[in-house]
């Protein structure tokens, strides 16, 4: 519900540190949408470790029902 919420997430991405240990890959755009490019160095890694953690990937996008953040009720 904050405006601009998903750009400041985005900007603050961009500037964490090479070695951080954030899953910084677990990010993802509305429905479950993998926001970087297919073809950037950022958007391999970030396949290659969603996949490496066993997440299923369908036209970029994650199932959500499947993998997303459970709440309680």
């Amino acid at each position: 519900g904050l405006g601009r919420a998903a750009r400041w997430v985005g900007r603050t991405l961009s500037q964490l540190p090479v070695d951080t240990r954030l899953p910084w890959h677990r990010v993802l755009g509305a429905g479950g949408r993998i926001s970087l490019p297919a073809d950037s160095p950022g958007g391999r890694e970030q396949r290659a470790r969603l996949r490496e953690e066993g997440v299923l990937l369908h036209n970029d996008k994650v199932d959500i029902r499947r993998h997303g953040w459970l709440t309680a009720k």
